[in-house]
């Protein structure tokens, strides 16, 4: 009770419930293909495809919108969520919320300066030149860091997944406020420890399906996310506060994804709710039209198919004459 009157669950939308439960079902679904799925090659590659699509959709929506705009208001309850979405995507959801938020939409996929960028997953970070890295590049480089990172989790037992005096990232991203600081590398080992318990539990079940399945899977998921995040920024110009990521509004898209596709209006206004992005929208369309900025016929997971932004992009690049 708030004052004589009941307090409130969810923090922004009670359509949150449904993200909540494609959580949850993530989670036991994955515990029962470990359990279930039988030997073989054509019941392995199709559990390891089942877990690698969930493991994306969750990264790139799910537990996405759950780092903006946590869905309870009570605080406890979004740990626990922090510990199952963690066990979901195979990292720590805090982690993720300091590395997205503060220092992805802090920077915008920035520019390399004095030979980085100081956006971690900037499209412009492996690349030779001034331009954006070749895709391949990007994702060999950044599934290295990320294999990198999981490693690491493993590593940080030692320490019962504390975060490390070595972990200079993360500690320069954590809160300046001592009591939050605190409770935010406080998460972020509760978090391991519940990706880590998560995974033993799927090896006693089966360890042959966590090699042959489930870490295959995470390679792939993590793949798949940069795919995503790179055409989020493929031919965008990083310096225009309208112009700096690409949309997509396709109708079914975006109803699959809460809203996933505008990008651009996410950028603008970070912490608005998944279901007022189309409002962001219409508030700054003119503003957004004048900064002639990239709209994607398609989805950026496929945005290799927007051939006429791949050439545009390749043409600019040319050296002249």
């Amino acid at each position: 009770m708030v004052d004589g009157k009941p307090r409130r669950l969810w923090r922004n939308s009670p359509a949150d419930a449904i993200l909540l439960g494609i959580c949850i079902a993530q989670f036991a679904g994955t515990i029962a293909l470990a359990a279930l799925t039988p030997g073989g090659l054509w019941p392995r590659l199709g559990s390891a495809i089942l877990v690698a699509a969930m493991m994306t959709y969750s990264l790139i929506v799910v537990s996405h919108l759950f780092v903006h705009q946590p869905w309870f208001t009570d605080d406890r309850l979004n740990a626990v969520v922090s510990m199952v979405s963690s066990a979901n995507i195979a990292q720590s959801v805090q982690a993720y919320h300091l590395s997205h938020v503060r220092n992805h939409h802090r920077y915008n996929n920035d520019r390399k300066r004095d030979g980085t960028t100081a956006d971690l997953s900037s499209t412009y970070r492996y690349s030779r030149d001034d331009e954006h890295a070749p895709l391949w590049r990007y994702l060999a480089c950044s599934l290295a860091a990320s294999i990198q990172e999981y490693a690491g989790t493993w590593a940080s037992l030692r320490r019962l997944c504390g975060v490390g005096p070595q972990e200079a990232t993360l500690r320069g991203l954590a809160a300046r406020h001592p009591g939050r600081r605190a409770a935010e590398l406080a998460q972020i080992r509760y978090d391991r420890l519940a990706q880590l318990a998560f995974t033993v539990l799927l090896a006693v079940l089966s360890w042959q399906w966590v090699l042959l399945c489930y870490l295959p899977a995470v390679a792939v998921a993590f793949t798949l996310v940069n795919v995503q995040n790179y055409y989020r920024h493929f031919g965008a110009e990083p310096d225009s506060r309208y112009a700096n990521s690409v949309s997509h509004y396709g109708r079914l898209y975006n109803r699959l994804t809460f809203n996933d596709g505008y990008h651009q209006e996410h950028h603008l206004r970070p912490a608005t709710h998944w279901s007022r992005l189309p409002e962001v929208a219409a508030q700054y369309q003119q503003r957004l039209d004048e900064a002639g900025r990239v709209v994607s016929p398609v989805p950026a997971m496929v945005g290799f198919l927007d051939t006429g932004r791949i050439a545009e992009r390749s043409s600019a690049t040319l050296p002249a004459g």
